[in-house]
């Protein structure tokens, strides 16, 4: 039954409009090129920090496209093969000036916590299309909305791994608990005997197993990150953010609790694809504009299903099959992303949506996540 489903993906995902290529910028795009802090690495060691007041764009702003990817000081793009990006995540908050506190404002849901990010990836980053096509935009800045006393401002949140010299460096990547001889998590509570890899091992500071004989070299990457947007106007149709989670347990529990990772057990009945879904009830009416699936090594891809079966919108993974930064083998360098056709995926408000995320169970894996990012412009 797996490999029907999977079949219909592959064929799903060629029958959506792609604009990966050819696009013709509309008169009024702007962009901009930036970089986020210095992240200083070793071979084997863990960044995981957060950075805020990032740059982005000011004033009242339709987003068009955040692309990024991760570069050293000679502002070279660095590979996979030497920095794993686990993930990274760019958030809107609201700071009152003058001091610490801060309000999360964050994307139109659907988890209760987490998940709130505006923009994010991982390793696919380089090969994803981010564009949003005209008319519409993911609105920003709109001074109505910011509460006052407070400033909107920005922030990144870049987990990444040095594979330089690992042992394992898919070990590393999936964050096998093993290899990060960690016994306790961030916050010095007693892993769980089950737990045997995800991100409760490879949390900031931590260091995978390396050659005992590979020289320790500290190296600073970046993420040169590239924003085009348009200044707001009553031309731009607005879109919703909406991050799907494979883990949520609303259709159990009737909260949106997500549990962000799952681990995805080697096959012994020769089916080679493990298949989780996840249903939950969406809060408003509109139509898909876009949207992708965000995955770790050994997806395969993933698809949104409205509740009479029909697909809203599919993504299937891109492995690199070679060495060339971009391109390499074993890794997932790119999502294929979906464009429906105007008014082709509509949703009604409180009708079940259901997402299933298709893994390889040829081994095992662990810590996987399956999201499904996607904008929806809101009907009445």
């Amino acid at each position: 039954m797996d490999h029907i489903l999977l079949l219909f993906l592959m064929l799903l995902v060629s029958y959506v409009q792609c604009y990966e290529a050819g696009l013709n910028l509309e008169n009024g795009v702007k962009l901009k090129v930036y970089l986020s802090p210095k992240i200083t690495l070793f071979p084997g060691y863990v960044s995981n920090k957060s950075y805020y007041d990032i740059e982005f764009p000011k004033g009242h702003i339709a987003v068009k496209s955040f692309n990024d990817e991760v570069v050293d000081e000679a502002g070279d793009p660095v590979s996979l093969l030497e920095t794993y990006i686990h993930h990274w995540t760019v958030t809107r908050y609201y700071q009152r000036n003058g001091v610490k506190d801060l309000i999360i404002a964050g994307n139109s849901g659907l988890c209760n916590h987490g998940r709130s990010q505006f923009f994010g990836m991982g390793s696919e980053t380089r090969k994803t299309s981010t564009y949003v096509p005209d008319p519409y935009g993911i609105e920003v800045g709109d001074p109505s909305k910011v509460p006052v006393g407070y400033e909107e401002k920005w922030m990144f949140n870049i987990h990444a791994i040095d594979t330089r010299g690992a042992v394992d460096a898919m070990g590393c990547n999936e964050c096998r608990c093993n290899l990060y001889n960690v016994t306790q998590d961030k916050d010095v509570q007693p892993l769980k005997p089950y737990y045997v890899g995800g991100l409760y091992c490879c949390y900031d500071g931590t260091q995978c197993k390396v050659k005992n004989a590979f020289k320790s070299v500290k190296r600073n990457v970046y993420f040169k990150y590239t924003v085009k947007w348009v200044d707001w106007s009553d031309s731009i149709v607005p879109v919703k953010v909406f991050i799907f989670d494979v883990t949520d347990t609303w259709q159990h529990t009737g909260i949106h609790n997500c549990l962000f990772e799952y681990d995805v057990e080697k096959s012994t009945t020769g089916v080679a694809t493990n298949t989780r879904r996840s249903s939950v009830s969406f809060p408003t009416a509109g139509d898909v504009i876009y949207g992708f699936a965000q995955q770790y090594s050994g997806g395969i891809g993933a698809a949104l299903y409205g509740e009479d079966g029909r697909v809203l919108c599919a993504s299937k993974a891109i492995y690199g099959k070679g060495k060339d930064i971009g391109d390499e083998a074993g890794y997932i360098v790119g999502m294929t992303t979906c464009y429906p056709k105007p008014g082709s995926a509509k949703i009604v408000k409180d009708e079940t949506v259901t997402l299933e995320s298709y893994y390889s169970s040829k081994k095992m894996h662990t810590g996987v996540l399956g999201l499904f990012y996607f904008l929806v412009a809101e009907s009445s």
